[in-house]
This record gives C-alpha cells, structure tokens and sequence, in this order.
C-alpha cells in the first residue's frame, strides 16, 4: 500500500475513533451528532427528520429515545454495567428504571455470553417497552447475592427518526445508490466502518467529472431505509442503475459480498467483477443469507438493483455484535481497502459503455505510435490485450462485458480506451431514448 493510500487509511480511522463513544440508537441525539460529524466532510449532507407515528409502507416510526445514564450498584456499592464506561452495557430503547431487585429479579434483565466470556453483546428492544443490561459473562459470574440498586435514567417520546442524504449530481439522470447504517453504539466494523467508506467514497467522488449521478444515504437501519425508500421510492426505481449497501468492511479479513435477491442486477456484476479481481478468495452469499439493509432495498416491489458489501461478512466474525469489535478490528489497511473497492466498482460503472472501432478491418496502430516499433518477446502480450480489445469495441457490448469475456480486469482498459479515443479509433455508442 503507497504512503498516499495509508495516509488515508488513517485518516480513515482516525474518524472511526472519533465516532466510536457516540451513544447511537434507532433515534436521538447520537444520530445527529454522527451526522453532523459527517458533515464536516460533506458539507452538501442534508438531514432529514420523520416524524414519530409517520406510515412508512407496512411501518410506522417509533418514538424517539434518549437516554441520560444506566448502571447498576452491586450489593458492595460498586457501580457495574455503567454506560458511562461503554454503550453497550444498557439494553438499546429500554425504558426507564429506578428500583431495587434482588439478583434473582435482576438475572433475566442481565444479558452475556457464556461462549465469550469478556465480550459485553449488543442488544435491542426496539419495538417492544422493555428493559435490560448486557455484562461480561465472566463477571456476571461474580456477583453475588444481595440488593441491586438498578437506574436507567431514559425517555420514549413523540419525536422523529433522522437519517442523512448526499446527492452528488453527474451528466446523467441514472444514478448509484450507497447505502450505510448509522444506528449502532460503539461498535467499529459493524458500525463505523461503512458511513466512513461511504464518506470518503464520496469526497472522492465529488472531486471528479461524473458521468453518474451519485445518492448516499445514512440511515438508521431497517426503519430507515424503509423511510428513506418510502419518501421516493419511484423516482429512485426509474433512475437508480446500481447500488451498493456498505457494511462491516473496514477490518483487514477478505472481501465478500452478499447478492441481491436474483443476483442478477448490474450491482452484482460489478461488485463480483471488482472482488474476482481484488481478492481471488472473495466469498459470495446468497440473499438467503442476507442481514443488513438489502433486505429494504431488494425486496418485492422495490427492487432495486443493489447487493451488499462487506470485507468479512456480518454475523461471520466472532467479535460481530460484541464489546470486541473496537477500535483495534478495524485497520487503516482495512479501511483503504474498503474504500479501494468501493472506488472501482464507481470507476467501472463510470467506464461501462459501448465502444464502436472507426475504422473498418484492423486499424493501423503503428503509425499511431500505439504499437511497439519492434516486434521483441514481452510486447506480445500487451498488444494482443490491445488488439482484442479493438476486436470486441463492435458497439454491441459495454466495457464489462468485453473485460469479462477476455478475463481481465476493467482497469485494464482503461488508459487503451483513452489512447484509441484520442487518436479517434473509438467512439462512445450514444444510447437511444
């Protein structure tokens, strides 16, 4: 990795740290703040707030929920599971609480992992008045009998639900959808990883003349998506032409994506084309296996040609959903990687067109100065990628289709596509209507 490219990555992570302490949930001050931390990077993000009880196709949105403190005072005097030192410790939307259990009540409100002993689980009640604490299973072993003083200082009220948008417009109506979650509390991977690559992937992308158009969405996930998806869900099924969903790609496993639900939108061809060609052990899911925000965006009577991208997978790490996936399972490494491939898979959809050749029969490329004056070993190789590039430019396929049809990257033709168009041996096949 060039010095450039890790500097990024650390600058990357670097923001990651910064969000990492926000207490976020489905709604709050915790979503603001992340966005409005975003926005210092993307100054065009506009905030949109839905509110509470507002129908959004079989949903309605829930009441807002802020939380001032949660922890709990062992019989010794002790504060335990106290969010002050971690977010993870109160169950997420539990409901207020001030009273004193024994531990007998207390247990079935205490939440841990007898499989990971020093992990605190994340945990929700988000559509349904309850309450809880999550607590390493290894010190929940240790407490003992006794009175447990147990605080939850919360309130659930009439509020709204608030996700963030960036539209980058390009040449074009058709745009590219990326999508991103932004509802978890202090957890890297799971949660950070992906509105960081989305944010970056879009200063890069705005930096630069567009064919495309480009909309980033961060969004609660599930409830906002759908929200996001109710407010304009046909214009976005007329213009949309590939989307991506980001999650969990910032930590330094392998790449994998998840497919839409037939698999066949131009977002899976390019997705796979890019990850074939990046990460030769890439691993494939099924939309069987599907888990995060796909599952708005690809269902019956949406749609939309979108899959998701991960590096290892959700649900396919150990540390997923725990205290463990912090700051240390995300890398700079990582992180520039997740970027790396989200920047390909734009620079091929900007790239994938139809070529025609100008010239009938094999144009004349060494008058040209595009074929080597001297025929040595070693130059066979990158004329015949030359020449069967211009053998393929029949007008009838776009760019991918001709790079998987010869087996090689995209990226591969780029710098010929450009030569033969300046020496006007190609032009772009304009599309009717």
């Amino acid at each position: 990795m060039s010095s450039l490219a890790l500097e990024v990555g650390h600058a990357m992570h670097d923001l990651v740290a910064r969000l990492f302490s926000i207490h976020r949930s489905l709604t709050g001050d915790g979503v603001r703040q992340t966005l409005s931390i975003l926005a210092e990077h993307l100054p065009g993000l506009t905030v949109h707030e839905v509110p509470t009880g507002t129908k959004c196709f079989d949903w309605e949105i829930p009441r807002e929920w802020k939380i001032n403190e949660a922890y709990i005072v062992d019989p010794q005097g002790h504060r335990i599971c106290d969010i002050a030192s971690n977010n993870l410790h109160l169950v997420g939307y539990s409901t207020p609480v001030n009273s004193t259990l024994s531990l007998d009540e207390l247990q079935p409100h205490l939440h841990s992992l007898p499989e990971q002993p020093d992990a605190i689980p994340y945990v929700t009640t988000y559509y349904q008045d309850n309450w809880g604490f999550c607590i390493a299973d290894s010190e929940r072993q240790q407490l003992k009998a006794g009175d447990y003083q147990v605080v939850i200082d919360s309130k659930l009220f009439a509020g709204s639900l608030t996700y963030g948008e960036l539209f980058v417009p390009g040449e074009s109506v058709e745009e590219v959808l990326v999508s991103t979650y932004i509802c978890h509390p202090s957890m890297a991977n799971d949660q950070l990883s992906g509105p960081v690559v989305a944010t970056f992937a879009a200063e890069w992308i705005q930096s630069l003349d567009r064919r495309l158009s480009y909309r980033f969405v961060f969004v609660p996930e599930t409830i906002g998506a759908i929200a996001f998806l109710s407010r304009q869900v046909e214009s976005l099924k007329n213009n949309v032409v590939a989307g991506f969903n980001l999650s969990c790609i910032g930590d330094d496993g392998g790449y994998s994506v998840v497919e839409s639900r037939k698999a066949d939108t131009l977002a899976d061809q390019v997705a796979q084309h890019v990850l074939r060609h990046t990460d030769e052990n890439f691993q494939q899911y099924s939309f069987l296996n599907r888990g995060s925000d796909e599952r708005q965006y690809c269902s019956p009577g949406i749609d939309l040609p979108l899959c998701t991208l991960c590096r290892t997978k959700f649900g396919e790490y150990p540390e997923y959903h725990t205290s463990n996936d912090d700051l240390s399972l995300v890398t700079p490494s990582g992180l520039q990687g997740g970027l790396d491939v989200l920047i390909n898979c734009f620079k091929c959809l900007e790239s994938n067109q139809r070529f025609r050749v100008t010239v009938a029969c094999e144009p004349q490329l060494g008058k040209r100065g595009l074929y080597p004056a001297l025929s040595v070993r070693g130059n066979g190789e990158t004329v015949r990628n030359l020449t069967n590039l211009i053998a393929y430019c029949d007008g009838t396929e776009t760019l991918l289709e001709i790079a998987e049809r010869l087996d090689r990257p995209v990226w591969s033709f780029y710098q010929s596509i450009a030569k033969l168009t300046e020496h006007d041996l190609l032009e772009t096949v304009v599309e009717e209507g």
